[in-house]
């Protein structure tokens, strides 16, 4: 009995691939970028950590792209990625601002940090077990937790109140089924060349214009073109992609 089990380990035992490896080690800087976060908000660098949640989303976004190419995905990719966006994009910035604004409302701004990470949690775990092809059903979590570190950024402290309710907003926003653009399926081959370009434009003269401000005023655009059912993928689609698509 001992020598069949120690059989079927070894029978059962497969290679580790480095097209599997790769894309958790992308994810695992996306996982480091939040647990740093959190670090240095208990140190009080408050701007840097901010500036981690940033950075933890180019990980986030590489990781997926990367697992396409090398044709590595896998169901262990998916929950990995899941468990650190959850850190980087859902308790880190909840942390980030209970001590940056919501400190002085004690149980109130704790509850508030913890209903904002807690619907990052249940956004996920849609995310994960529904799919629906075309735009975000609710704000995606790492808009939502750079839409909050941003105010850090931007240096705008609000009265600790208006804080709470903004966390509150944005936590109902991620589980809610409102449609966000998603803008990962547009290719060369169907962007629209000039809206592209007129987009980018813009995005690069509000960090000349408005500087650490720039994130506040990107994200808060996002957002609210969620609310008023505008699709930032479906106005870059050339008109033949967007028939088609």
């Amino acid at each position: 009995m001992r020598f069949f089990l120690r059989r079927r380990r070894k029978v059962g035992r497969k290679p580790l691939e480095f097209r599997h490896i790769l894309p958790n080690m992308v994810t695992s800087g996306n996982l480091l970028c939040g647990l740093f976060s959190l670090i240095l908000v208990l140190h009080g660098r408050y701007i840097p950590a901010a500036w981690l949640v940033f950075f933890a989303v180019i990980f986030d976004g590489f990781d997926g792209k990367v697992a396409r190419m090398l044709g590595g995905g896998s169901q262990f990719g998916m929950e990995f990625d899941s468990l650190a966006d959850l850190v980087s994009f859902g308790t880190a910035p909840a942390i980030l601002m209970y001590q940056v604004s919501m400190r002085g409302m004690h149980i109130f701004g704790a509850a508030a940090a913890c209903f904002f990470a807690l619907c990052v949690a249940l956004r996920l775990a849609r995310f994960n077990v529904v799919h629906v092809p075309g735009p975000f059903q609710g704000l995606p979590c790492p808009a939502g937790g750079l839409f909050v570190s941003s105010f850090v950024l931007a240096g705008v402290k609000l009265p600790a109140w208006a804080m709470i309710i903004v966390l509150i907003a944005v936590g109902l926003l991620m589980i809610s089924s409102i449609p966000y653009a998603n803008m990962k399926k547009l290719t060369k081959k169907t962007a629209n060349p000039v809206k592209f370009f007129a987009l980018f434009t813009m995005f690069v003269l509000s960090f000349v214009f408005l500087k650490g401000s720039a994130p506040l005023f990107l994200f808060a655009l996002y957002i609210v073109s969620g609310l008023i059912r505008f699709d930032w993928g479906q106005w870059l689609l050339k008109p033949e992609a967007r028939e088609e698509h």
